[in-house]
């Protein structure tokens, strides 16, 4: 039996989320690609992208910032596409594939770092949004900001609780409004500066290396695209789930870091909704700004509603996706998003070798057929595969202080190779 077969219900004790958060994804709820690229661009519709264009921006000239913004793009679009590809072949979540990987126990501390590392992104979304709002509407005070946390905090993990539906009803609306949008102001951009004559006459304003500006391309969304199979799984064949990959991933990712790139050369500020601001369109700044973050938030809340179904082997995610939505709108109403996101940007480095394990392992046990979770007896822990994993991290994390080559990628091959030659040494399968 393989795992995108469709398992048999546990009995009317354990009943199926319609979102399989531990189960291969049946037949019957598959989507088409138009519905998956959807969801996907939602998540990569992410503001901080934008900020990370414009760093990138400031550093080359125009056609030589399109080599680097599009070369960036295709590292972490081809690796998202493998692993989408592989959600799709398998029908699972990348924590539930972590299972086969790492073992059953050995599992939980990948599906604790991409959780955790998901819960403390949506605090810092949701703290970002009610400071942005409340700057539009012109209220101050710590105690405004607080209370848009936490209405905010809620509304978008109520997309999450609804699961895909959610997700694809919200974005359905939100991506070809976000993409009019920020056409316009990109169209606004040249007339700017003088249109594309004008635009090819800017000078760069900072110095960086082509290897640092793709470690930072790749690294605005390594770690979320290492669970791009929580949406692929959905996909009808790999063809699918791969092209849904490439489309946000390598195009939508493109996309918002050539936007913000052209408002900082133009405006000197990457960020779409304060160029609307400065413009005077208050009201589509907001827009803009709660579309962009709640598409980005509400698939955050989904990855760590999943990863705690999988810590708990619950086959609903509603109370972890409610759980992490209470915790990730306490970070942000306390404050402590602060101090989080050099962290969360040192885990967007070790958590990619992840998907290196994953990939490589798949390559050499699992690429001509899965069985069902349900039914397989997972070792407790592969020993083999955590050692690829720490030395995928360990040498991500050395070339990142050496600033030697793209980290994420160094971690995410030498996890591959590490894992692939683990996975051909046979591990002893007890019962858990």
């Amino acid at each position: 039996m393989t795992a995108n077969s469709e398992t048999p219900h546990a009995g009317p004790e354990r009943p199926v989320d319609p979102d399989y958060p531990v189960d291969p994804v049946p037949a019957h709820a598959r989507k088409s690609l138009f519905s998956l690229s959807i969801v996907l661009l939602g998540f990569t519709f992410f503001t901080p992208t934008m900020l990370a264009g414009a760093q990138v921006g400031a550093a080359f000239e125009f056609w030589p910032l399109m080599g680097v913004l599009a070369f960036g793009s295709l590292v972490l679009g081809v690796y998202v596409a493998v692993l989408g590809g592989i959600g799709t072949r398998t029908g699972l979540t990348t924590v539930v594939m972590c299972r086969y990987a790492f073992g059953d126990q050995g599992s939980k501390l990948s599906s604790l770092l991409l959780g955790g590392t998901q819960i403390g992104w949506y605090g810092v979304t949701v703290a970002t949004l009610a400071q942005l709002v409340a700057q539009a509407a012109g209220w101050e005070g710590d105690g405004v900001e607080r209370l848009l946390m936490v209405a905010g905090g809620l509304v978008m993990g109520a997309t999450a609780y609804f699961g895909y539906r959610g997700m694809y009803g919200l974005s359905v609306i939100s991506v070809p409004l976000l993409l009019a949008v920020a056409g316009w102001v990109t169209v606004r951009s040249f007339d700017e500066v003088g249109g594309m004559s004008g635009m090819l006459e800017q000078e760069p304003t900072a110095t960086m290396g082509v290897a640092a500006a793709v470690t930072i391309i790749v690294g605005t969304f390594a770690s979320g695209g290492t669970q791009a199979p929580n949406w692929t799984r959905f996909a009808r064949t790999p063809g699918q789930g791969l092209g849904a990959s490439l489309v946000a991933f390598l195009v939508g990712q493109f996309l918002m870091l050539f936007f913000g790139a052209i408002g900082a050369i133009a405006f000197g500020e990457p960020d779409f909704v304060l160029v609307l601001y400065g413009l005077g369109l208050t009201g589509w700044g907001v827009v803009f700004l709660i579309g962009n973050l709640w598409t980005t938030n509400d698939n955050t809340a989904y990855n760590f509603g999943v990863a705690g179904a999988e810590i708990a082997d619950s086959r609903s995610k509603k109370p972890y996706v409610i759980v992490g939505v209470l915790i990730g709108t306490l970070l942000a109403v306390t404050g402590i998003y602060d101090n989080l996101i050099s962290y969360l940007n040192w885990l967007g480095i070790i958590i990619p070798p992840i998907g290196g394990v994953i990939i490589g392992d798949w390559w050499v046990r699992w690429r001509h057929g899965m069985p069902s979770p349900s039914t397989h007896s997972f070792p407790t822990v592969r020993w083999g595969n955590i050692a690829a994993y720490a030395i995928g991290a360990v040498v991500a994390w050395a070339t990142d202080e050496w600033g030697w080559g793209i980290p994420p990628i160094n971690g995410i091959l030498v996890a591959v190779v590490a894992s692939a030659f683990a996975s051909r040494v046979p591990a002893p399968r007890t019962p858990t």
